[in-house]
């Protein structure tokens, strides 16, 4: 078997504290020597427009296909231009959200075909799949009120609680075997309870990581 690419994904629901932790396993890494960090969307000119249209403009009217098209577009842009060269030169790539956060919030919340964003998105991935997902995991309102706790909540982040509560189950059962089987693309999805202090966390975190690759 090839090695897993070195691809760390971070995902899940608003304010489980994907950022913090990204950090944290970025220097346990190496630092910026041997460590490239992005996130969705984001992280080339295309992706930072993209962002400030569907995430920071919040009085943007944007209908869900649009949405996922957005996001995938600069996914696109993101993998070609940043992810691939830097594992090519033996980088980490820590990642803040990937294509499970499509499922999560454009099939699960916004109710988009899942086959379709599906074919969508192994276009704009070139069929890159992380080395391991972490899922961050805490209850749908906890993780709100840390959201509210950093400022004003961006475009997503203002959708009603019912939103909310599809995009928490969606994640919720991604970690499901039988899912992960159904959804190779996805690559290996860990579970972490997103609760108690950052440095509980980050323990739980680098068991994780330690799990798929020899550190």
């Amino acid at each position: 078997m090839s090695a897993p690419a070195r691809l760390i994904v971070f995902e899940g629901a608003e304010g489980v504290g994907k950022s913090t932790q990204l950090a944290r396993l970025a220097e346990r890494l190496g630092g910026p020597d041997h460590v490239v960090m992005v996130r969705e969307p984001g992280g080339t000119p295309l992706g930072n427009e993209v962002r400030r249209l569907v995430l920071d403009v919040v009085t943007m009217d944007v209908v869900p296909r649009a949405e996922a098209l957005l996001f995938m577009a600069s996914r696109a842009q993101l993998v070609d231009r940043v992810i691939k060269p830097a594992m090519a030169d033996g980088k980490w790539v820590l990642m803040d959200r990937y294509f499970l956060s499509t499922y999560a919030y454009q099939v699960a919340g916004r109710g988009l075909s899942e086959a379709d964003v599906r074919q969508a998105n192994g276009f704009a991935t070139g069929g890159l799949v992380p080395g391991v997902t972490l899922l961050l995991s805490l209850p749908v309102g906890e993780g709100l009120d840390r959201a509210d706790a950093r400022g004003v909540r961006d475009r997503m982040e203002r959708a009603d609680d019912a939103f909310h509560a599809r995009v928490t189950r969606a994640f919720e059962s991604f970690v499901a075997p039988e899912w992960q089987a159904e959804h190779p693309e996805c690559g290996p999805i860990v579970l972490v309870d997103a609760s108690g202090s950052v440095e509980d966390v980050q323990a739980r975190v680098a068991s994780a990581v330690e799990g798929h690759f020899a550190l």
